[in-house]
């Protein structure tokens, strides 16, 4: 399962960094990149491209902003993981792979029926809608993410988390940038109609890909009946990954950590779309800009933060991808002081996809990390759900905020919000710097 440290340790030297970047070449390695671009197409369709979409047809700020609580989903998915992780899959083809292809087929039915509305007279039905795609994007991100740990070797799950993320922000520019294109010449259903049909991708892998092996202590038991089942069945899928992690040195600061880490990101992201909308960039603008300095800011970000991660080790990794990426946030001060500018958009997609995607690429080896073998699924969909509070229940006051007190302020708000989760990193590192070594993994399992 994962063991990030262990790569850490192999790769301190030209040898070991040659094995590292020979991973990538892995045909399980690959597979991971078409999964990480279908796990993070949908989330924009809910976000800032949803927010442009609001933006052009006159919608209130206020509401605007409300509208990121429709994502609440990512941050509670860890309630159903247990029956994903558990129940037979609808479709018949393996227990990862089954789930993945239903839930992905009705994905895209959900996002076409999103595209079909008309914000002026259908808000409730979208905001339905909305919570419906996120539901089923978070249930698909549970079966990938148990998918990708579950057949990877340990020595690639760092590749893993790179890739992952590389294919999510690439994803991310899609369905930002390349819906945004889409609409702004043939409108907003041919936007959602693309995007639903880019979904097909991850299916593809779920279709021909190999199924993960179950380990035994996953495999269903049948000697007890009745509600003698249904208790061990809760003990073992339910309460034991919590009481597992719970068990863990400071597991509450985690917690704390893994909500605050993305929090400045997400409340500045929320109000990207309509603050260069607010100054006058076209959708033509914004779009071509994300496309080509957004891509290569993302892939390189993404590499980047994979590297940093083998090189400095993932506490450090977090806290230098942390400041960078609450620094990338005064950009978007520049942006609003500077007004309609090119230069100054460019500065901000590209600080913006580049801290963006090495943190989220420190962040994805950090929850990997601190996943139990025995409890990969469901631990790791708590603690990505944790990472996701910050960005639907605290950015969802965005709109109000930015009303309230202007562009400026809003932001520079936005660039300080992730230092008390950076100053308590640093505070969990010292106390417990062996808390994320394999062995100390292994002996909460064992």
């Amino acid at each position: 399962m994962p063991a990030t440290t262990s790569v850490e340790a192999e790769t301190t030297g030209p040898t070991g960094w040659r094995r590292s970047l020979e991973q990538y070449r892995d045909r399980r390695v690959l597979l991971i990149l078409p999964l990480g671009f279908a796990s993070g197409l949908p989330l924009l369709l809910t976000f800032s491209t949803l927010s442009a979409w609001f933006a052009k047809a006159g919608v209130a700020r206020a509401t605007i902003g409300a509208f990121a609580l429709v994502g609440t989903p990512y941050a509670f998915k860890f309630l159903w993981s247990p029956l994903i992780d558990r129940l037979p899959p609808p479709i018949p083809i393996g227990r990862r792979r089954g789930w993945g292809l239903a839930i992905q087929l009705a994905l895209i039915a959900a996002t076409l029926a999103l595209g079909a509305c008309n914000p002026q007279v259908n808000l409730a039905r979208m905001a339905a809608l909305c919570i419906l795609v996120a539901f089923l994007s978070a249930s698909q991100d549970v079966v990938i993410d148990a998918y990708r740990v579950e057949i990877l070797t340990p020595e690639q799950q760092g590749p893993g988390a790179a890739m992952i993320q590389t294919g999510y922000r690439i994803a991310m520019l899609v369905s930002g940038a390349g819906a945004l294109i889409i609409a702004a010449r043939w409108g907003w259903f041919a936007a959602y109609a693309t995007m639903a049909a880019l979904l097909s991708v991850g299916m593809l892998v779920f279709i021909f890909g190999p199924e993960p092996t179950i380990p035994p202590d996953a495999q269903p038991r049948t000697a007890s009946r009745g509600l003698d089942a249904m208790r061990e069945w809760f003990a073992t899928a339910v309460a034991g990954p919590f009481a597992d992690f719970m068990r863990r040195p400071m597991w509450l600061a985690i917690i704390i950590f893994i909500v605050g880490y993305k929090l400045g990101e997400a409340m500045a992201g929320v109000m990207a779309m309509p603050l260069y909308i607010s100054i006058g960039f076209s959708l033509n603008e914004i779009a071509a800009v994300s496309k080509l300095v957004g891509f290569f800011a993302t892939v390189i970000g993404a590499i980047i933060g994979g590297l940093v991660t083998s090189k400095l080790g993932v506490m450090r990794a977090l806290i230098l991808c942390g400041i960078l990426q609450s620094a990338g946030n005064l950009f978007y001060v520049l942006q609003a002081v500077g007004g309609h500018r090119l230069d100054y958009l460019a500065l901000c997609v590209a600080a913006e996809n580049l801290t963006g995607a090495m943190a989220g690429t420190a962040l994805v080896a950090y929850l990997s990390g601190l996943c139990s073998p025995a409890f990969t699924a469901t631990q790791y969909a708590l603690l990505s759900s944790l990472a996701a509070v910050g960005r639907t229940m605290v950015a969802s006051s965005g709109g109000l905020l930015a009303d309230r007190l202007g562009w400026v302020p809003f932001f520079l708000i936005t660039t300080v919000a992730t230092i008390p989760a950076l100053l308590l990193l640093i505070w969990i590192a010292r106390r417990d710097p062996g808390g994320f070594s394999p062995a100390r993994r292994k002996s909460l399992v064992t």
